[in-house]
């Protein structure tokens, strides 16, 4: 099982904080595509960190991996 955080937008779209996923492996793109058809999430421009650590599209995300998925941030 992989937890996925969702933080700002993300959460308020979704309706809830964290989601998970039962799947033993997928990739970072593999994961947002489901996302996006699941939740309906706009995830253009947004950072994926796995385990804490920023993660590319084409890295893998094992069963245990806790996944933030932090969108852009604006300010003034």
């Amino acid at each position: 099982m992989i937890k996925v955080f969702l933080f700002a937008h993300l959460q308020e779209r979704a309706g809830r904080q964290e989601v998970t996923i039962d799947k033993g492996e997928l990739t970072v793109k593999e994961l947002k595509e489901r996302l996006m058809d699941e939740y309906h999430l706009p995830l253009d421009g947004v950072m994926v960190a796995v385990n804490e650590q920023y993660s590319l599209e084409d890295e893998v995300i094992s069963s245990g991996d806790v996944v933030a998925l932090i969108p852009p941030v604006s300010g003034g």
